[in-house]
């Protein structure tokens, strides 16, 4: 494999990783290691996080080295706010549009939330939860918005979770949120999934407020 073809490899790994939260703030992410655990490397390693740097997704520790970027709470809410504009316009033009096949994709993204859930497959229920709102970027059909999507590097809110009760009060209520807007979009009802996805975020954001900055 060609040494951009790795490279990139290792950059969709990692930001899949930093975005789904399996990678958290803080982290250092170890040249050796990485190329060690995906077969690559060490130069493919260096230009995947040269790649993360410069879309701000990781940064430069004091003492040197790469770690996952600590968001503050100004950025926490600046993603929030983003993430609304985004996905808002986004279900304007989904419930334009709304097909079966459609619903179907976004029914089957909650089946395996729950799923991944009930088996205590955490890390499978936040990339679940990433498809999710992935999916209704890409089902407006609007390339400039899956574009904007996609290059605002749009994280989970909530920091890497367990098996507590908060947590999993979370997971529950995340569920419901999810499954809620699928039943409006399919009842043509905008209203009721605007309102429905703007708690969903705004609960996100103040999840992630509590469990980052205690």
């Amino acid at each position: 494999m060609k040494e951009d073809s790795l490279a990139n490899k290792v950059y969709i790994e990692l930001r899949r990783k930093i975005l789904t939260n399996q990678l958290l703030s803080g982290m250092r992410l170890k040249e050796g290691y990485w190329a060690e655990k995906m077969s690559v490397n060490r130069m493919a390693v260096r230009e995947a996080l040269t790649r993360l740097l410069g879309e701000n997704l990781i940064e430069f520790g004091p003492k040197g080295g790469h770690f996952v970027k600590t968001l503050t709470p100004e950025e926490v809410k600046e993603i929030r706010e983003i993430r609304e504009i985004l996905e808002l316009g986004a279900l304007k033009l989904l419930v334009k549009n709304v097909s079966k096949e459609n619903l179907d994709k976004l029914y089957e993204i909650c089946d395996d939330f729950t799923n991944m859930v009930q088996k205590g497959y955490f890390d499978g229920a936040l990339e679940a939860d990433v498809r999710f709102h992935e999916t209704i970027i890409e089902l407006s059909q609007n390339q400039k918005l899956k574009g904007l999507y996609h290059i605002s590097n749009i994280p989970l809110f909530h920091q890497k979770m367990g098996k507590s009760q908060t947590h999993m009060k979370d997971y529950e209520l995340t569920d419901v949120e999810h499954r809620k807007i699928v039943d409006s979009i399919k009842q043509h009802d905008l209203a009721r999934a605007e309102e429905t996805l703007h708690k969903h975020l705004e609960r996100g954001e103040m999840t992630t407020l509590d469990l980052g900055y205690e």
